[in-house]
């Protein structure tokens, strides 16, 4: 079966930068929601239960937002990140390995990530704005700069 390219708007320098930098944003998403899922089983202490409730909802949040990231990568007519390797590759981040930590320390590594993400995603903007013409990128990362901002707010609540 033969591969349409997608006419969209952009050139294909563009879109396939956009795509670049969306696969970095995916690989982001999914080593976050790795680390957050590993914090949920881990976690440990008198907070127990608020916080296993706490980063099942963040994970769960975070599972649609790889979706939706994956799913803009293959309308610009690119194919998707799909292995642990390449999101290893790709990521901005740094894996959680090693031993549990204590409840704290989970939150703030989280919070540490989500602000990462966030400033991330503010140059990730500028980019599709200034250098690829891509509104529609734009708008879609904008949302999840809003989305991590908000994790990242709770998180600091639960270390105040």
């Amino acid at each position: 079966m033969k591969r349409i390219k997608p006419d969209l708007g952009l050139k294909d320098s563009a879109r396939k930068g956009v795509a670049g930098l969306l696969a970095s944003v995916l690989a982001d998403e999914y080593v976050l929601y790795t680390k957050t899922r590993n914090f949920h089983w881990n976690v440990t202490g008198s907070r127990f239960q608020d916080l296993h409730k706490f980063f099942e909802s963040q994970y769960e949040a975070i599972d649609e937002t790889i979706d939706e990231v994956a799913e803009r990568i293959r309308a610009l007519g690119e194919s998707s990140l799909g292995s642990l390797a390449e999101f290893l590759s790709a990521t901005r981040l740094k894996e959680a390995a090693g031993k549990p930590l204590p409840a704290d320390e989970m939150l703030s590594a989280l919070l540490a990530d989500h602000e990462s993400l966030a400033k991330n995603l503010r140059k990730d903007i500028d980019q599709c704005g200034d250098e690829f013409k891509d509104v529609g990128t734009q708008d879609f990362l904008t949302g999840l700069l809003e989305q991590h901002e908000k994790q990242a707010w709770m998180l600091r609540s639960f270390l105040e």
